[in-house]
């Protein structure tokens, strides 16, 4: 049985590629066909047709309104042939949205995994992501080994909504420990440091992390082709400030790396990779 994919992203087709080298048929649905036949995938002109030949499904898109289009497009996904199909929803949501794909899935008669992953191209490539799952028990034991292809470390969080609120929190830190790494980078250069030995000596001091270990190289060649893009940081914390206002608190870290990003994409450079909030400090 082929799986279906959904959203051919930078991030989508790192997963793609994933599942097709462990053995998976991999046949997907992308917004503009040819961008999927340029990559080498198998492709159908509608989500629809996915249904057919596939019994799992995943969905990698950029956001919420993204996914409701996919569901309710003319030949999309809700339909018929939906019920007792699953789906793995592996984009980002809006907290409140996401709970409209797990109750429209229930009443159509289908399964539905929300499923963000924490981790970019190269882990997703080599199957070292993290992921986070919401959704009925059931309905993630029967897909974790399919999960176990493409993670390192898989979590279970039952309540719906969960996994997605975990993702925003989770990219809290992302977001900010880029900007003060970036900002770090920038202010050893003009200390006459230089930068790889700079990034050298922050990666065993203060600002070891993964994010340091991931962009490191990016920094050092400014290269910000993207693998996580200034847009998907920016909407990530514009929701997670969204979260916070629901519970009535505040959130202090977020602000300001959440505006820093949003002027990249004011600059028009959205889809570079977030790494790139570098220049800000640097004064390019």
């Amino acid at each position: 049985m082929k799986i279906g994919f959904i959203g051919l992203g930078n991030l989508g087709t790192a997963i793609a590629t994933r599942l097709k080298q462990v053995g998976e048929n991999v046949l997907t649905y992308n917004r503009t066909k040819q961008t999927a036949i340029d990559k080498g995938f198998d492709v159908v002109d509608t989500p629809k047709e996915l249904l057919k030949t596939c019994n799992v499904i995943f969905m990698c898109l950029f956001d919420s309104p993204a996914v409701d289009n996919v569901f309710n497009m003319e030949n999309g996904l809700l339909c018929d042939e939906l019920k007792g199909k699953t789906i793995i929803d592996l984009s980002t949501h809006h907290y409140e949205e996401v709970l409209k794909f797990h109750e429209l899935c229930e009443k159509a008669g289908a399964k539905y995994l929300e499923n963000p992953v924490f981790g970019s191209v190269a882990p997703a490539l080599s199957g070292a992501l993290t992921l986070v799952s919401s959704g009925k028990p059931e309905v993630f034991e029967e897909v974790e080994p399919l999960l176990e292809k493409l993670g390192k470390e898989i979590f279970f969080l039952e309540k719906q909504g969960s996994a997605t609120k975990m993702k925003l929190i989770n990219n809290l830190c992302l977001g900010s420990f880029m900007a003060t790494i970036a900002e770090c980078t920038s202010l050893a250069e003009a200390c006459s440091i230089p930068k790889e030995e700079a990034l050298n000596i922050l990666g065993v001091g203060g600002g070891s992390s993964l994010v340091l270990n991931g962009k490191k190289q990016k920094l050092i060649n400014e290269d910000f082709s993207a693998h996580f893009s200034n847009d998907a940081i920016n909407k990530d914390l514009h929701l997670l400030q969204d979260l916070a206002y629901t519970l009535k608190r505040p959130l202090y870290s977020a602000a300001i790396p959440k505006e820093l990003f949003s002027k990249m994409k004011m600059r028009g450079e959205g889809k570079e990779d977030f790494s790139s909030i570098y220049k800000l400090f640097k004064g390019e």
